[in-house]
């Protein structure tokens, strides 16, 4: 599959790789991109032969580093909201896969980057990798599930710490949270990545399906809802002078003057 501008999908024996490649934006996710990963993970939810997915970021800097933030300076109430649910729709996509999708965390995965391998079933950091949610220092929260999902994954006072604060976290401190399973040095990390993946698809790939639909479940509910208010708040924040002002200072390498309007 190599019709795409900023993803590559590679198939190795029954692993399909997915590659980010925004190298030059540390992968930086743009509405492009979150719908092309929609398209690719539509077309792999096809192949009966499929047993698992293995999502990465092209080089050895970032696996996501965030949004593009040049893509939030206009939004305003509407278009945040509508973004926020186009990146809330592509992540649960991914959650609702039916085959393991394990994130092989190369760098940087800050902001929608964070939330993106808190949507995979599995993941595994490199020893460079850094987790953070720096949204609240451009005036918003995160948007694509975030709040939802870490807090659900780490317990909700280390995501308070880490939404709050905004500070980023290494790969050690993440394995300690829980927040990834492992932790490998960059040359090793897609080997080891095939390797845990195949201690998932020696088994009964039925039995996979249905214990990654039953693992789920129990949180459907709870989720939507909480989805709806992440995604209502973060619509309030778009456009609001506190986040014009992160975004700008952002932009123009200065330290935020935030006024809370």
């Amino acid at each position: 599959m190599t019709d795409f501008e900023y993803l590559s999908i590679t198939k190795h024996e029954q692993i399909a790789i997915v590659t980010i490649d925004r190298q030059k934006k540390l992968n930086a996710l743009n509405a492009l991109l979150l719908k092309e990963l929609e398209q690719g993970f539509a077309r792999l939810s096809e192949d009966d032969q499929l047993q698992g997915v293995i999502l990465t970021g092209q080089g050895d800097k970032a696996f996501v580093a965030g949004a593009d933030i040049k893509e939030l300076v206009d939004l305003d109430m509407q278009t945040g909201r509508r973004g926020s649910e186009q990146g809330q729709r592509v992540f649960n996509l991914i959650e609702k896969f039916p085959k393991p999708v394990l994130a092989a965390i190369n760098g940087y995965a800050l902001g929608g980057g964070c939330e993106l391998a808190l949507a995979c079933h599995l993941r595994i950091a490199s020893t460079n990798a850094k987790f953070g949610f720096p949204e609240v220092s451009l005036g918003i929260i995160p948007g694509f599930g975030g709040t939802v999902r870490l807090s659900r994954l780490i317990g909700l006072g280390r995501a308070v710490e880490m939404v709050l604060t905004g500070d980023m976290i290494s790969a050690d401190r993440a394995e300690h949270f829980g927040l990834v399973s492992a932790v490998v040095e960059l040359e090793d990390l897609l080997t080891e990545s095939k390797n845990f993946l195949g201690r998932i698809t020696r088994h009964s790939p039925l039995a996979v399906q249905k214990a990654i639909q039953s693992l789920y479940f129990a949180y459907d509910s709870r989720t939507v809802e909480a989805l709806n208010m992440e995604n209502d708040l973060f619509g309030q924040l778009s456009g609001s002078g506190d986040m014009k002002e992160g975004i700008s200072a952002f932009l123009e390498k200065r330290k935020p003057m935030f006024k809370g309007d």
